[in-house]
């Protein structure tokens, strides 16, 4: 493109999108869906495996992934929520969490939505100006296992005119955003500086988008007072890991939970899931054996069988361990840059955000549809559609560190009481899924 010329059509306009994971994957098909070209380039050198559920609750963010036409496909996949029985120190129960209360409507592996969404933007019917032949481009995704249009069970309808042309740059993250008249130029940590009318950062609670173009992640990330951590165990820990069970001492918890859809795999014993309270710590995201000592110092001296639990810990691969935060962006955009899904109003736990996410996807895209090429426009109504909706939803993740953990004996009783009152526990779901539904989904 020529700076300084604005795009004629929407086919013309180019869209770079920061993040794979499920925001990026979601704009990425309606943004094709509405005749953009969409870029979306990835740090992992691939889609990432195994992680852990994520659930959509209530009747919006279910229309959503309806009409995006993967809903049938996310519920084939589907894991459905465990029960999870805190305990005592003798392993005795004391209060039950429902599968549902963890599991929502429909739940599934981070990893399983974020391939369906993924390979759904590579298949985006979008219709051809008349007069014009369809055209069939592989996206640039998977190198070692591209979709292949001319393979009758990948390929969509030719009557639906589908087109491959989402790209997938993996393995290369961006290191500038410089605006210019009528673009966007963009330097990467590998690949050759190119330009773009519009970036999207769809890039997590730790955005290099927000960073680059907003400021400093201290600026907009708060933290809870809360840190999270969940690997797998080992094939030695299936003893350990044979009942989700949960053990509670002031500001701490930790559990085992099984995720039935991978209770098949030979391999699995279970995951452990801990979360403690600390003010904010200081370490590297990227030091996974510095995380570990700070796990394991947490839980020094706590009882059940939480030094069991917390030895496989050394022996873990995958660990994820971040702190309980919460994202507040004054403002979601600036120029020709806008943020999406926890970039923008993401709350680590408990806030709803992959529900969230996907919603917060359809009204951008649409908006930008529906603004002709104005993104000026569409950025300020995706605004003011959504941050109503997003602000309820992060109140979750502001509580969620408390529930899990509460922070005496006495706030444990008192949520141990309340979980063994099926009325209470029923309007606790009654509020979830309020708040969830509780936006008016605009058609586009």
């Amino acid at each position: 493109m020529t700076y300084g010329t604005p795009c004629a059509t929407a086919d013309e306009r180019t869209v770079l999108i920061s993040g794979a994971s499920v925001a990026g994957p979601a704009v990425a098909y309606w943004l094709r869906r509405y005749g953009y070209r969409p870029t979306v380039v990835e740090m992992a050198p691939a889609l990432r495996g195994g992680g852990y559920a994520v659930d959509f609750r209530g009747s919006v963010s279910l229309a959503v992934l309806e009409r995006m036409g993967v809903l049938d496909e996310i519920r084939r996949h589907r894991t459905d929520g465990s029960p999870l029985s805190f305990i005592d120190a003798s392993g005795r129960e004391v209060a039950a969490l429902p599968p549902e209360f963890a599991g929502g409507e429909v739940e599934i592996l981070r990893s399983e939505l974020s391939r369906i969404l993924y390979e759904h933007s590579l298949r985006t019917p979008t219709k051809a100006e008349p007069g014009t032949a369809a055209r069939t481009t592989v996206g640039i995704a998977d190198p070692a296992n591209p979709i292949d249009p001319a393979d009758p069970a990948e390929a969509a309808d030719p009557a639906e005119f589908t087109e491959f042309i989402t790209e997938y740059i993996f393995g290369d993250s961006i290191t500038s955003l410089t605006e210019v008249a009528g673009g966007v130029h963009v330097t990467f940590e590998r690949s050759a500086p190119r330009a773009f009318d519009l970036v999207i950062g769809a890039d997590g609670l730790h955005s290099t988008v927000r960073r680059l173009a907003f400021g400093p992640e201290e600026q907009f990330v708060s933290h809870l007072g809360y840190y999270i951590a969940g690997w797998d165990l080992p094939p030695g820990g299936a003893e350990l890991g044979a009942r989700p069970v949960g053990y509670n001492e002031p500001g701490r918890l930790a559990s085992v939970v099984r995720t039935p859809r991978r209770a098949k795999d030979p391999r699995y014993a279970g995951e452990a899931f801990c979360v403690f309270a600390s003010d904010e710590l200081i370490y590297t995201r990227h030091d996974t054996e510095g995380q570990k000592k700070l796990i394991a110092g947490a839980y020094a001296g706590c009882g059940w069988r939480t030094p069991e639990l917390t030895e496989t810990v050394w022996d873990a691969e995958g660990l994820y361990f971040d702190s309980i935060s919460r994202v507040d962006v004054p403002r979601w955009s600036t120029g020709r840059i806008a943020l999406l899904g926890d970039a923008a109003y993401g709350a680590t736990v408990g806030g709803m955000g992959t529900g969230s996410a996907v919603v917060g996807a359809y009204v951008l895209a649409g908006e930008l549809a529906a603004a002709g090429g104005d993104h000026a426009r569409a950025f300020a109504r995706y605004e003011d559609r959504l941050r109503p909706f997003v602000t309820r939803c992060q109140e979750g993740g502001r509580q969620a560190g408390e529930f899990l953990a509460p922070p005496t004996q006495e706030a444990i009783d008192v949520r141990n009481s309340l979980l063994n009152k099926p009325q209470a526990v029923a309007a606790m779901l009654q509020q979830g899924e309020d708040l969830s539904a509780d936006i008016e989904l605009p058609e586009y």
